[in-house]
């Protein structure tokens, strides 16, 4: 959601992605299996922002495939539609941001350059293709030249680098910025951390001085004043939001408060919390029967998509681990209300989950990369089978 670029009276201002004024400066990170159209909605209800939908493979927007056309859905009152795309061959990008401007699919696209697992860096694609300078500064530009006849803006999201032998966050930054990109998000972690560990702040302050157009933090931003302690302490134009919302869409009023200087923090009783789950899975029902044939299987599969967030919601709240399984295993909005109506509404919400992370945790690892991949970084041939047939990461 846009709002009108005013100015807030806390910390921060408006962003501005080309000819998007975004307030509060808040992005939703695209997220596989979990920003789809109904929970997009959900934490747009809570406050402003731009919410990016799932990523979508460029080779499967240009090959028209019917999965990856159908996830490309947005609510008619959803502006800017933001759309990330992932590609590693400069031709297929610009033909893919070429039918996203003449089909009028999005407002906005997004470039991943950060996605850190094993089946995409292994043939160079995602957090490992910046270090191929050369074919980066192409991909991004081609994306760009694509896009700019229709005054869609351009971002590019990536992290620190391959490895901490192997950073490349500054120099793509520089690289994407001349190639004419509006923004740049940097995930304060190399490929190698994956989700563990601390985000480093620090870089994302060095890529903020380094650059003219505006920067985005993204790591570890699991409250709302952490957003507003990482713009203290980078400078940043705007925040990214991943893991931090998952099972609490809410996080996104809390930074609209903060960012409008204001004080109250939500902090939902059980009740409210069951609420809330009610009305995600009941967005998710609309989404997966809108157009159906069946709308007995639209709801049935409204509420499967629903099953993933019932842990995330629930965190930290005393509710028997039965009546948990049995939330996960809910195939009717019927079954979930009389489960729901098992739970205790004055509960109050468990403060001790404060400040945690949520979602995916992992150890570092390994990068795995083509063959001979860091013995040249002016190659810009366009790696082999690194195009993904499958959207959505």
């Amino acid at each position: 959601m846009s709002g009108s670029g005013r100015q807030g009276s806390g910390p921060g201002g408006g962003l501005r992605i080309g000819r998007h004024e975004v307030w509060p400066p808040v992005v939703l990170a695209p997220m596989a299996g979990i920003t789809n159209v109904g929970f997009r909605r959900l934490c747009r209800e809570q406050g402003g922002g731009i919410y990016v939908c799932e990523m979508i493979t460029t080779v499967a927007l240009v090959e028209r495939n019917p999965k990856t056309l159908r996830m490309i859905a947005f609510g008619d009152d959803e502006r800017p539609r933001s759309l990330q795309l992932y590609g590693t061959d400069p031709e297929i990008t610009a033909a893919a941001v070429r039918i996203v401007v003449e089909k009028d699919l999005a407002d906005h696209i997004d470039l991943n350059f950060g996605c850190p697992v094993p089946k995409v860096t292994r043939k160079g694609g995602g957090s490992a293709l910046p270090w191929r300078r050369r074919l980066f500064a192409r991909l991004v530009r081609a994306a760009v030249d694509a896009a700019s006849p229709a005054g869609v803006p351009v971002t590019v999201k990536m992290r620190k680098g391959i490895d901490d032998d192997h950073l490349t966050y500054v120099e793509a930054g520089l690289a994407a910025q001349d190639a004419g990109v509006a923004a740049v998000a940097l995930h304060g972690r190399t490929a190698a951390q994956r989700y563990s560990g601390t985000a480093d702040w620090d870089a994302i302050a060095t890529l903020k001085q380094a650059l003219d157009v505006p920067v985005l933090g993204n790591g570890d931003i699991w409250e709302a004043d952490d957003a507003l302690r990482m713009v203290a302490h980078t400078g940043v134009d705007g925040v990214v939001i991943g893991r931090g919302c998952l099972g609490r869409p809410w996080l996104f009023a809390d930074l609209e408060a903060a960012f409008e200087g204001r004080p109250e923090r939500r902090l939902p009783t059980l009740g409210e919390v069951a609420a809330t789950m009610r009305r995600h899975a009941e967005l998710l029902v609309d989404q997966f029967t809108a157009g159906a044939r069946n709308p007995a299987r639209g709801e049935r599969d409204g509420c499967t998509d629903f099953r993933k967030h019932v842990a995330w919601y629930l965190k930290g709240f005393p509710v028997g681990s039965e009546l948990r399984r049995e939330l996960a295993m809910i195939e009717s909005l019927a079954q979930l209300d009389d489960l729901l109506g098992k739970l205790d509404p004055a509960e109050p919400f468990p403060v001790a989950t404060l400040g945690q992370p949520r979602g995916r945790t992992n150890s570092p690892g390994k990068v795995f990369l083509p063959d001979g991949w860091l013995a040249s970084r002016d190659d810009d041939t366009v790696p082999e089978g690194a195009e993904l047939a499958d959207s959505g990461g």
